[in-house]
């Protein structure tokens, strides 16, 4: 099995993870749920940008047809979305994958990668 179909099949595990994360997310009554982003952040949205990251880095170079690229944005964006929640926080993300990636290489910790992007939890100064 070549590298981009490896890939691929990655892809489709994270986005019926967040889908099935979806079906049973409550947000919580009284925000923030800070562990609850936390594992949202450790569970699916640093795993989905860290392969990228993987994908595009190293030996491997994958190109992603639009197909598994879109479904992989829309994974990260799905999660960063009940991140958001879990502060009280309506987002409706639409970052780009490349974006979150480079942020994550630059700082090397999904909660800082979450918040840059996100703004949440506001700034409260």
């Amino acid at each position: 099995m070549d590298a981009q179909t490896r890939f691929t099949e990655r892809i489709q595990d994270l986005s019926e993870r967040v889908d099935k994360h979806k079906e049973s997310f409550e947000p919580p009554a009284n925000p923030p749920a800070e562990e609850q982003a936390m594992e949202i952040l450790r569970e699916g949205a640093g795993p989905t940008i860290a392969l990228f990251v993987e994908a595009r880095t190293g030996r491997h170079m994958v190109h992603f047809p639009p197909e598994p690229y879109e479904t992989l944005e829309e994974t990260m964006n799905d999660w960063l979305d009940l991140y958001a929640a879990c502060y009280g926080t309506d987002l409706n993300a639409d970052f780009t994958i490349r974006e979150a990636a480079e942020l994550l290489v630059d700082t090397k910790n999904i909660k800082d990668v979450a918040e840059l992007l996100t703004k949440v939890p506001a700034d409260q100064s």
